[in-house]
């Protein structure tokens, strides 16, 4: 029989003396009344990139969904199994969310591949080069630039597959309803895991900057 990862055994009894018990209280009113943040974060599933680590996330303040790439496809009511948009559909309809930040970060696994996908372990997978392709033609818009190296490609793919991702989002009906009524604001954002910068996207030209702390 395998054994369960004694790491994460260690790392939940840390977490007993130590955070919960800080915040036990907190826990057990969200058990008692549910949940209700209102920011949802699309990020990756990279693990060294965590929105609640990254924004210091109180229990219960911040829904997550997490894919490849934080990408977001978009809308298609039939009959596949389409995970990212059923968490977005519960976090607008059922909990009723204000904001959604779309949340990329550098060094991103997924868009080094779209980037390079001959050079890609997961060339020849079943999955990842179907998620990928739904950036369309923009990285190979991107490869063809000689003027820009690698990592400066690999920089602008990040933050334009973001922008991208807020644009499928408004393909959503209920998404682009709520935005137009001002009850729904759509956000974009990149973390910099070797610095820990965040840097967020304005909303009216699409640039990336970094906001004053």
């Amino acid at each position: 029989m395998n054994s369960f990862p004694q790491h994460l055994l260690d790392g939940h009894a840390n977490f007993m003396a130590g955070r919960y018990v800080r915040e036990k209280d907190r826990y057990r009113e969200l058990a008692s009344i549910g949940q209700s943040p209102k920011t949802m974060i699309i990020a990756c599933c990279d693990s060294r990139a965590a929105p609640e680590m990254i924004f210091d996330a109180e229990p219960g303040e911040v829904f997550v969904l997490r894919n490849v790439a934080n990408l977001v496809p978009t809308y298609q009511p039939d009959a596949g199994q389409h995970g990212t948009s059923a968490g977005i559909e519960f976090a607008v309809k059922a909990l009723n969310i204000s904001n959604i930040v779309i949340m990329g970060h550098g060094r991103c696994g997924g868009i080094k591949a779209a980037l390079n996908p001959d050079q890609s372990p997961l060339d020849e997978g079943d999955f990842i080069g179907k998620w990928m392709s739904m950036l369309g033609d923009l990285p190979s818009q991107l490869s063809t630039n000689s003027v820009m190296t690698p990592a400066e490609r690999q920089t602008a793919l990040e933050r334009i597959s973001v922008r991208n991702s807020i644009n499928n989002l408004r393909t959503f009906p209920y998404v682009a309803e709520l935005e137009a009524e001002g009850k729904l604001a759509l956000h974009g954002a990149w973390f910099d895991i070797s610095t820990g910068e965040l840097w967020v996207m304005d909303t009216d030209t699409g640039d990336f900057y970094r906001p004053q702390l």
